[in-house]
């Protein structure tokens, strides 16, 4: 691993991720194949943050936060600063001193596949931040990592530049070749999504509105008017 610090990055075009956030994780994640939604134990480490950005990637090593430090000055207003580890940790690598050094720089927030903490102050300062856990134990400034480079961040490959979209229902990454596609079928989702919202609300049944009750006899069910007897 070269330990190296990329300053010049290609990212994301901002009314691309923008309309990303608009539409939200779960929305993105379909629209996208199904394709890019980080694991599910990165979680918001407080609830009701959003977060969309273009990212800066750390690759960090366990218990040592140095290179997140690095990745600061390496930050602009609307990116989002995604941090991988060089294996498993759960250490507290980042907390509110750290968030108030990102607010200061536009960071829309933090994804860090290992600890957080100061987790009350992160939601007093509105910072959101997702991660694996949230834990006290401190952390060494040591061992030299990389910014800016590709890295694995809850087993997806998350190139500098890319699209993040954060909620509560997780981490979702659109690479920078694919978000116009990907803002393009979103959104034409989601206006379907409000139509059949208003379907649903006026009493029509997911049975009839998705033409299910054909093939669900086919595959067997029988609906029957009373209990079978033993």
């Amino acid at each position: 691993m070269k330990t190296v610090v990329v300053r010049n990055i290609k990212r994301t075009d901002a009314d691309l991720v923008k309309r990303l956030g608009a539409l939200g994780t779960a929305t993105v994640h379909e629209a996208y194949g199904r394709f890019g939604l980080m694991k599910p134990y990165l979680r918001p480490v407080w609830t009701g943050g959003e977060a969309a950005g273009t990212a800066v990637t750390v690759l960090a090593h366990p218990g040592d936060n140095w290179m997140i430090h690095v990745a600061v000055e390496q930050c602009k207003p609307g990116d989002i600063l995604v941090v991988g580890c060089s294996a498993d940790n759960t250490d507290g690598m980042f907390g509110d001193l750290l968030a108030t050094s990102l607010m200061a720089r536009g960071v829309t927030g933090l994804v860090i596949d290992a600890g957080a903490r100061d987790a009350k102050s992160l939601r007093e300062m509105g910072f959101a931040v997702w991660s694996k856990a949230i834990s006290a134990k401190g952390t060494v400034k040591a061992t030299l990592g990389a910014v800016n480079v590709p890295v694995v961040c809850a087993g997806i490959n998350v190139m500098p530049g890319d699209a993040v979209v954060a909620d509560d229902d997780g981490v979702v990454v659109v690479r920078r070749r694919d978000a116009a596609d990907v803002v393009a079928r979103g959104e034409k989702r989601h206006d379907d999504e409000e139509g059949k919202r208003k379907q649903l609300a006026a009493g029509v049944l997911g049975l009839d509105m998705y033409n299910m009750r054909e093939p669900l006899a086919k595959a067997g069910l029988v609906y029957i008017d009373e209990p079978e007897e033993d």
